[in-house]
């Protein structure tokens, strides 16, 4: 049992997501013609047209600059606040979803020990994170709004912008999105084919990196089953159509 606690704690430990991450980098400003407040306002405009969706996420964790941990899961999200995370890796088959019948988080592991089920409250040990960050915290959505707060209210230095490989780059030193008293470097990636987060990087203020962050394939789903988000339901890709 000892065994199974420790992999218990290190496994979750490693997967949450956590999330959102930039270097120092200066990039030219956005043309008149699209000031970055436009940019936050088609982004909040295309996500309210979002009712689900998944994405192949990526998320890499640094430590005083170096990179400790790499993970690599599927994230489906239904509105309002259905999440289920299916690891990759380090741990494949390991599931979480939230929230279970009681609010909490359902976690079950892969492989042999898949007969365990966890029931955790969010601020519980076990799922607690460095950033500060809950699972209810991951959505896309949030993070928009996390976006137009450190663009604004909680900026802290000068605001750049511009396009990189077909997206657009925003970057700002604000207050951290979780942290209070924590200021933080941001550097948002965004599909401008959607209007959509494509990924966030966090540095230090002097640029020290500290989380990476990254989106792919990102799908808007339609017909997405509710039982995908209990634990013994069913696999994320069943009952879904998407775009």
């Amino acid at each position: 049992m000892p065994l199974i606690v420790g992999y218990m704690l290190s496994a979750i430990l490693l997967i949450l997501i956590t999330t959102f991450t930039p270097p120092l980098w200066a990039a030219p400003s956005p043309p008149d013609r699209e000031p970055v407040m436009g940019i936050v306002a088609r982004m909040e405009a295309a996500y309210a047209q979002v009712e689900a969706y998944r994405a192949k996420t990526e998320v890499s964790e640094y430590r005083e600059g170096r990179l400790v941990a790499k993970k690599r899961f599927l994230y489906t999200f239904k509105k309002p606040n259905h999440v289920r995370i299916d690891m990759e890796f380090p741990y494949p088959g390991m599931i979480l979803v939230y929230p279970d019948e009681d609010e909490k988080v359902a976690v079950k592991p892969g492989g042999w020990a898949g007969f365990l089920k966890l029931h955790l409250s969010l601020d519980s040990a076990l799922l607690r994170s460095s950033a500060g960050q809950h699972i209810d915290q991951t959505d896309v959505g949030l993070l928009i709004r996390s976006m137009a707060h450190s663009l604004t209210d909680r900026r802290r230095g000068e605001i750049w912008a511009g396009e990189e490989g077909g997206q657009m780059v925003i970057q700002v030193l604000s207050e951290d999105h979780f942290l209070a008293g924590v200021v933080t470097l941001y550097r948002f990636y965004i599909d401008m084919s959607r209007w959509l987060p494509a990924g966030v990087e966090e540095f230090t203020p002097d640029g020290v990196p500290k989380r990476k962050v990254t989106f792919r394939d990102l799908r808007i789903l339609g017909n997405v089953s509710d039982r995908i988000f209990r634990i013994d339901g069913e696999d994320s890709n069943d009952g879904q159509s998407g775009r």
